[in-house]
């Protein structure tokens, strides 16, 4: 941040700012307990719930996980733990393996090898018991978009074991925090591709799952939008639960994320807490150093122009 010119010097005078802009940026006392309450940026709360997190006891694991196509390997012995309370963030470049990974231990897609499990509890062997405590967003969501919203998260709910009037508070309540209230009685076909990842995202929490695999779950969301997700994930996170998702913002990634695994060709690269992945430098940075994808912005001069150029 710069610095502000004081009043008389040289060139023009700040202009006074408004009373309304000082008494909202005056912290405000918690009617609470009447201490001071100042705005924690969402990195400061990633960093520190990134070293209570590493405390906690392991809830997602996956072991040597890996899918082959007959010669092609989707995925190459992944393993991953995620702890209690800790927000996971899953990078790679396009086709790295990141959604084939995320699939697998969500119980979408069968691995060739390996195992998943969430509470010791093992995705294949024991699906119905696992997925009770996971919450999926796929990739390329596949919504029933002839229900209403209301209809398809009763149908969520009830599929999830959740008591039928538990999940008419549950809708009302995710409705309103996803900003959702006035669509529910429309067809979700009718929803904008942003509405439709929110209740999509809605439907992977009714059932108040202990982990969330969310693949790209801010792909299409309006900034606003974007920031009330954040918030919903975070408050997720430190309630206990945990979070896995997919992203191609790294900035997102290294800003509300407290762990981090990179996914190269089918395999883990590097994975660890967010600062120590990083280390030093940008999480953009060290992606581009360990992916090689600084060696692929080579070339190409001819599309710069040249004054050389006929």
């Amino acid at each position: 941040m710069r610095p502000s010119r004081a009043a008389g010097a040289s060139g023009d005078a700040p202009s006074e700012p408004r009373a309304a802009d000082l008494e909202a940026a005056q912290p405000k006392p918690s009617t609470r307990t009447g201490r001071i309450q100042v705005p924690v940026p969402s990195v400061v709360r990633a960093r520190e719930r990134g070293r209570l997190a590493e405390q906690n006891p392991v809830v997602l694991r996956t072991e040597m996980l890996t899918k082959t196509y007959g010669s092609l390997v989707a995925a190459n012995e992944v393993s991953i733990e995620v702890h209690a309370g800790s927000f996971t963030g899953v990078v790679g470049p396009n086709g790295a393996g990141k959604t084939t990974t995320l699939s697998m231990i969500s119980g979408l897609l069968r691995p060739t090898s390996g195992r998943v499990s969430v509470r010791d509890v093992d995705v294949w062997s024991d699906g119905p018991a696992a997925k009770r405590l996971i919450g999926t967003l796929p990739d390329r969501l596949r919504l029933f978009d002839r229900l209403t919203g209301a209809q398809l998260l009763y149908y969520c709910g009830v599929l999830h074991g959740v008591e039928e009037g538990a999940v008419a508070q549950r809708s009302a309540e995710l409705a309103e925090a996803f900003g959702l209230e006035s669509a529910l009685g429309r067809l979700v076909s009718d929803y904008s591709a942003g509405m439709q990842k929110k209740i999509a995202l809605a439907c992977s929490m009714i059932h108040a799952p202990e982990v969330l695999v969310l693949d790209e779950p801010f792909e299409a969301i309006d900034p606003v939008s974007a920031s009330n997700v954040t918030e919903i994930l975070e408050k997720f996170v430190s309630g206990g639960g945990s979070v896995v998702m997919s992203s191609h913002s790294l900035d997102l990634i290294q800003r509300v994320c407290d762990h981090v695994s990179i996914i190269v060709d089918g395999s883990v690269i590097a994975q660890g807490t967010v600062d120590a992945v990083r280390d030093g430098i940008s999480l953009e940075e060290r992606f581009t150093r360990l992916t090689g994808m600084s060696d692929a912005r080579k070339g190409l001069e001819w599309l710069h122009g040249s004054s050389d150029s006929e």
